[in-house]
């Protein structure tokens, strides 16, 4: 069954990302403002999501919007400046994570997908194992048979990315609005360019796995 998630937000900052991601995801998504915490409760159907921009004045309303993710039974995200971060007490009465304001789409992608799959982040839920390489997701680092690889931030997100959506093809395009961002101008060779340095870092064997679509971008090949 397709997956729903009420967005509360009172500014449009982050609505455009999380619109591409949930899309990404096949997420329906439900959204309101502040001002409709109490009709977002309790009216509607089922939600298993609750995504919540707790910036400016809107961090005001968190315990209202805690209480909303427990009535309807179902996860919460934040979405924080670094001011307002200070003020999350964890654990909370429902699953919950958070993202900083401006965080990657893969970020938001990631956090998104692990509350519901009703995963809640841990040590060792942080880690992907394909073969001899491991991505540490929380610290941005990749071993590749126990060795550390020296990946750029943005090699290293690509790499995660194809990774989390192994045997499914992406366009150069479609790679640059999820890694990248939307506030990059740059062209769609640049895909390339991190294609062909992941592969010299990753070795020959893994390097085999980040398969070239003619015609249409790249993939992760899992075996």
């Amino acid at each position: 069954m397709r997956k729903h998630a009420l967005f509360i937000a009172n500014s449009l900052d982050n609505a455009f990302k999380f619109q591409q991601v949930f899309a990404c995801l096949d997420v329906r998504v439900t959204a309101g403002t502040t001002l409709q915490i109490e009709q977002l409760a309790v009216r509607g159907p089922a939600v298993d999501l609750v995504v919540f921009e707790a910036r400016g004045t809107a961090s005001a309303k968190r315990e209202e919007v805690e209480s909303l993710a427990e009535r309807r039974a179902c996860p919460l995200l934040f979405i924080v400046d670094e001011e307002n971060a200070e003020a999350l007490q964890f654990p909370m009465r429902v699953p919950a994570d958070f993202v900083m304001h401006g965080a990657s789409a893969l970020e938001c992608e990631l956090r998104i997908s692990r509350l519901l799959g009703g995963q809640i982040f841990n040590e060792l839920d942080e880690t992907i194992t394909v073969g001899s390489m491991i991505i540490n997701l929380a610290t941005y680092q990749v071993t590749v048979a126990g060795d550390p690889v020296d990946f750029t931030y943005l090699e290293y997100a690509l790499l995660a990315y194809l990774v989390q959506h192994s045997d499914r093809a992406f366009s150069r395009e479609l790679l640059l609005r999820n890694v990248w961002g939307f506030d990059y101008f740059g062209g769609c060779r640049t895909v390339d360019v991190h294609v062909r340095r992941i592969r010299s870092k990753l070795g020959p064997d893994l390097a085999q796995q980040l398969e070239t679509v003619r015609g249409v971008g790249y993939l992760w090949r899992s075996r």
